[in-house]
């Protein structure tokens, strides 16, 4: 439920939008916005910035209210999901554009646990201006060491299953083979295309949104993007990762507060994406996979763990 929200009639309109998702980090969040702010006035944009907080138990909302006043803040008593609370933004303000001289046209979808470096949010815009078949376009990802975070990936198969359940050589995991792109791309100046990129800093076209429709709040959480991008490169578009917009991401920290429960979301999540997407004999051996990589997690597992991987299995079992 909706605690607090303005009317979408009384909002005003540009042509970027921003909406982060929040749930127990407020600090985490307060960083992120100082760092947005601080990129979108050195580059002299104008945007709509919005936080959906979902029920955090540390006074988030009380804190963006005092210190962000002009963030259009929601507040939620319940905790519907990732892509069920970023589509009550995005469904705002594709709402609040439809009588409006300026209609916003990019909505960038940041996680709380980034930052913000100096001219990622003009880098992003100017590659979706430079691609008009572009519907999204994903950030380059850098742990808070500087180094590279993973941040474009192919969309996942069979052998990317492999990697998530078995050690495999480590040499191999930033390969193609587990649906990475060189790193000789991330470190160049240029956007390259991508399947997907990962979801805690991506622009979107609302064009593109407003034809494939809002992300499938089937996903309580985990591969929504995915499945977003998959459902965009069916209408016709395409996905960049753009090098030059850099964005720190402390990760998991939202998700790292309810490990088991997350672990399960994870791969309940994954076993709707595989249904979507693959044939009938790739589907029967990812289940073959899941089963034997979750026996292989159960042995040692405490009881909570097992339970959790006997759970997943059962779903991979039952979804269509």
């Amino acid at each position: 439920m909706v605690v607090g929200m303005r009317p979408s009639s009384e909002l005003p309109v540009s042509e970027l939008s921003v909406v982060i998702v929040s749930w127990n980090v407020q600090d985490l969040l307060r960083a992120c916005l100082r760092s947005l702010l601080g990129d979108l006035g050195q580059a002299g944009l104008e945007a709509q910035v919005w936080v959906v907080d979902n029920a955090s138990t540390d006074d988030t909302p009380a804190m963006v209210a005092g210190q962000f006043p002009a963030v259009h803040l929601i507040a939620r008593d319940d905790n519907p999901g990732f892509a069920a609370s970023n589509n009550l933004a995005i469904g705002a303000i594709l709402r609040s554009t439809q009588h409006a001289t300026r209609n916003t046209q990019y909505i960038w979808l940041l996680n709380p646990d980034t930052e913000v470096r100096p001219g990622a949010t003009a880098a992003l815009l100017a590659a979706l201006e430079a691609h008009p078949r572009a519907g999204i376009a994903g950030a380059r990802l850098l742990y808070p060491d500087g180094s590279l975070q993973q941040s474009a990936f192919r969309f996942p198969g069979l052998v990317q299953l492999a990697f998530d359940l078995f050690h495999l050589p480590p040499r191999l995991y930033a390969t193609s083979l587990n649906g990475r792109y060189p790193r000789r791309l991330y470190e160049g100046t240029i956007p390259f295309r991508i399947d997907h990129p990962l979801g805690a800093a991506m622009m979107v076209r609302a064009e593109a949104v407003a034809q494939v429709g809002l992300m499938d709040e089937g996903y309580t959480m985990y591969c929504e993007e995915i499945d977003w991008c998959w459902r965009m490169r069916q209408a016709g578009w395409q996905a960049l990762c753009v090098p030059t917009a850099r964005v720190v991401h402390h990760t998991g920290q939202s998700t790292a507060q309810v490990p088991i429960h997350s672990f399960v979301n994870l791969w309940t999540s994954r076993a709707r994406l595989y249904a979507r997407y693959h044939g009938p004999l790739a589907r029967q051996m990812a289940r073959m996979l899941v089963r034997a990589g979750m026996r292989q997690r159960m042995r040692g597992a405490s009881p909570e763990v097992a339970a959790a991987c006997r759970q997943i299995v059962q779903t991979w079992e039952t979804v269509r």
